[in-house]
């Protein structure tokens, strides 16, 4: 068995292991350092369950190898909230019941944080077309659409109050 020695900061913490060279950045993340919110749901890249930040790109973690991620930065859903404040994004799914069993929950605020950095006032068709690699079984997407509609106002607003 083939075994490297990876240093990488998970939701800024710095980490440092040694790992088999085959260990699939979602088993890390789970099992090495016992973040469970990131789900395992296909192993194929069909679900999305197991999206993560990867140096702040919303990427698949059941089709990467923790190598992979050797030097970088991941950020996981663990890390979404700050200073014991939901993300606009998290009280979004909660006010919009954009949730229902939750298993898909965490990869589709890590695929909207991604779009919302990138483009932090998106049309409904982008906001599907962002999640568009990310299935629920449960909501039927609309009131995911409307949870992050609403992180992204939320968002704008506190940042037009920043500037004032």
């Amino acid at each position: 068995m083939s075994r490297h020695k990876i240093n990488v900061t998970v939701n800024g913490q710095p980490q440092s292991r040694e790992i088999e060279a085959r260990e699939l950045l979602v088993h890390f993340i789970r099992e090495d350092l016992s973040l469970t919110g990131t789900h395992i749901g296909c192993d194929t890249t069909s679900c999305g369950a197991c999206t993560v930040l990867l140096d702040g790109v919303a990427v698949k973690s059941c089709t990467l190898f923790a190598v992979q991620a050797d030097g970088s930065s991941v950020e996981t859903i663990e890390g979404v909230a700050q200073g014991g404040k939901l993300h606009p994004l998290q009280e979004g799914f909660w006010e919009k019941h954009g949730l229902q069993c939750g298993y898909c929950t965490p990869g589709m605020i890590m695929s909207a944080k991604y779009l919302l950095a990138n483009n932090p006032d998106p049309t409904e068709e982008e906001i599907r077309f962002a999640i568009s690699g990310n299935l629920c079984r449960c909501t039927g997407y609309n009131k995911i659409v409307e949870a992050i509609r609403y992180a992204a106002a939320k968002m704008n607003e506190e940042a037009k109050e920043a500037v004032a």
